[in-house]
């Protein structure tokens, strides 16, 4: 089966908000096994609404809309729709009566253009919408799926999660399962130099490359009746690419540099204090993301002067004079001084030039320092970035989180 994805809204077209309901209807159309070969962008328009419906149906099997079903006169999915159809929309009483409750729990009036969100064709299946209030619907004919579903992605996720997928899941017989390697510390070309021979010889299941900022992602992905049989498809391969990767893949699917750092350091039950400089707590952002993160994440401090470096941290004003703030020296110190402050048992510290000031021809824009101490004295590590002001503030910060990762692998 194939599907094709009609988001309804002018303020996509205007470039006001970003399409991602597209990008997640994709995703889990394909573990459902259904291909999209078109997505579709329309504004609230009817015209061009019922000609991106008329041109859906011709070569689609499935037509999901997403957007307008608000209360507002400009919302038109729900009503060209039904025009196209040739059905009538009725009050779905059930619908109404939860709109109504939805408007009383927040004590505020239900205006009469709510009314419209509770009205379906009498044939349509509808979709209870748990965020919010207006429902979704599925309604078939002549061999067509249509789902209407609302624009709000709190609303429309758990909408088709909990609802269409079981729904279409029925009518396809087998699905679509990946595995997302996540890898960092090596390039694109060089990984797929690394594995060239298994994505010439790919049938099922299949390899791509993913591009993403900052790390490389590779899909592997298998069509099977199940997830058991494609998890025993991906598993041969995974093992492989895994062995000749080896350090450089990090995780697996939703995980990040940061969740892999906190899990390692629960693991091993140690905890981690920062010293950030030209980073300006981007490291400790990163990381405080994640919830529970103080189970193990001491403090940060981001010392940007050299005055509180030597104040907070204790780095010596003769090392700062002699080597300077971007140097071994001064992010060792800055390590062992956060790491002596806090009390945590991993001290780690970064220094460097983010530009486009600052530099020299000895220590260019793009040069950083790290520093990692533990029970086992103290590393440093000299890394030359490249990109403006923000790109090297980020990937400092990836290559801190890596470090981190490895340090505690080992």
């Amino acid at each position: 089966m194939n599907a094709e994805i009609i988001s309804i809204g002018s303020e996509l077209l205007l470039g006001q908000i970003v399409n991602t309901n597209a990008q997640f209807l994709s995703q889990q159309l394909s573990v459902l096994g259904i291909d999209v070969y078109w997505h579709t962008v329309v504004g609230d328009n009817r015209i061009r609404i019922l000609e991106a419906l008329r041109m859906a149906s011709d070569r689609s099997d499935i037509i999901i809309t997403t957007g307008g079903l608000g209360p507002t006169m400009d919302d038109l999915s729900k009503e060209t729709i039904t025009e196209f159809l040739g059905m009538q929309l009725t009050i779905h009483q059930p619908s109404l009566k939860r709109i109504q409750d939805y408007f009383q729990s927040l004590n505020r009036n239900m205006t009469e253009n709510n009314v419209k969100q509770a009205m379906f064709p009498k044939e349509a299946l509808i979709l209870q919408n748990d965020n919010g209030t207006a429902p979704g619907a599925v309604i078939e004919k002549d061999n067509k799926v249509f789902v209407i579903l609302p624009g709000p992605p709190a609303e429309l996720q758990p909408m088709f999660l909990n609802y269409v997928s079981t729904y279409l899941a029925k009518k396809t017989g087998e699905g679509i399962f990946s595995k997302v390697l996540r890898i960092f510390g090596i390039g694109e070309s060089v990984v797929e130099e690394l594995i060239k021979d298994l994505l010439q010889q790919q049938e099922n299941p299949t390899i791509a490359p993913l591009a993403s900022a900052g790390e490389v992602k590779l899909r592997i992905t298998a069509k099977a009746a199940s997830r058991e049989q494609a998890e025993a498809l991906i598993r041969p391969v995974q093992t492989e690419v895994e062995s000749r990767l080896g350090d450089a893949v990090y995780g697996y699917d939703d995980d990040t540099m940061e969740t892999i750092v906190l899990k390692l350091l629960r693991e091993r039950g140690m905890r981690l204090a920062l010293a950030e400089s030209c980073t300006g707590g981007h490291v400790s952002d990163l990381i405080t993301n994640v919830p529970g993160a103080s189970d193990v994440f001491l403090e940060s401090c981001v010392t940007y002067s050299n005055e509180s470096k030597v104040a907070r941290l204790g780095v010596s004003p003769d090392t700062l004079n002699k080597y300077g703030a971007v140097s071994h020296q001064t992010a060792k110190e800055m390590a062992e001084g956060i790491r002596k402050t806090s009390g945590s048992d991993i001290g780690a510290a970064i220094t460097g030039i983010a530009g486009p000031g600052g530099a020299t021809v000895e220590k260019p824009v793009g040069l950083v320092f790290m520093a990692i101490a533990g029970s086992d004295g103290t590393k440093t590590k000299e890394l030359h970035l490249g990109g403006n002001r923000m790109r090297i503030k980020y990937s400092s910060a990836l290559q801190m989180l890596n470090w981190l990762r490895l340090y505690l692998k080992k």
